[in-house]
């Protein structure tokens, strides 16, 4: 059986029935911004931001990689950052790592950088918390997406983004050290894989 067997299983169960009209008019602009990348043969840089880039946006950069992937959507490339940088919180990585990804720890210390790797033959998504304009995210030609209304309201303009796209989710940072909190972790990376599942099977390719 193959290592990211429990993954491919996990995405295959995704169901986009759970999401809302509502929500897929807030998805709408994120499905036309890469159909119209994918139909120009362009390539797709998305960047997802929130304030300290330790939860939902890597969540969602990770999510959005991997489900491009799965699609065979190419030249799709994401990216997290913060209005200030933090270190991605433990918890993320663990969620992660049950529902099927390698996780590995490349460095230690107040930010340790990850690698999680979502197939055999793929780079893995390197994982660490940096403020979005850092040299190791893109400076033009990607959009721009809000995944915590801090960042939305505090980030009304993203330096070098050609869209800028709210898509926001609510912090499991709240459950924190509470009994709910690897539930808590579990079900907002569950919406998050489920919308993003969503956005990638419209793309025409």
């Amino acid at each position: 059986m193959s290592h990211y067997k429990v993954l491919n299983d996990y995405i295959s169960n995704l169901d986009i029935t759970t999401i809302t009209s509502e929500r897929k008019q807030t998805l709408s602009p994120l499905v036309e911004y890469v159909q119209e990348k994918v139909s120009n043969g362009k390539s797709i840089r998305l960047n997802f931001i929130c304030t300290h880039n330790s939860r939902r946006s890597h969540l969602s950069q990770i999510w959005a990689q991997t489900i491009a992937y799965h699609f065979g959507v190419r030249n799709v490339s994401c990216y997290s950052g913060g209005t200030e940088a933090t270190a991605l919180f433990p918890m993320v990585a663990s969620t992660l790592a049950n529902t099927g990804f390698e996780v590995q720890m490349l460095s230690e210390g107040k930010n340790p950088v990850y690698g999680i790797k979502f197939s055999e033959n793929e780079h893995p998504v390197i994982c660490l918390s940096k403020r979005m304009d850092d040299d190791f995210n893109p400076k033009s030609d990607f959009a721009a997406i809000m995944t915590c209304s801090q960042a939305d309201e505090g980030c009304p303009f993203v330096p070098g983004a050609e869209k800028r796209i709210p898509i926001t989710y609510d912090d499991p940072k709240a459950f924190d050290d509470t009994p709910q909190q690897a539930e808590k972790y579990s079900e907002r990376s569950k919406q998050i894989a489920t919308e993003m599942f969503y956005v990638f099977s419209k793309i025409q390719n």
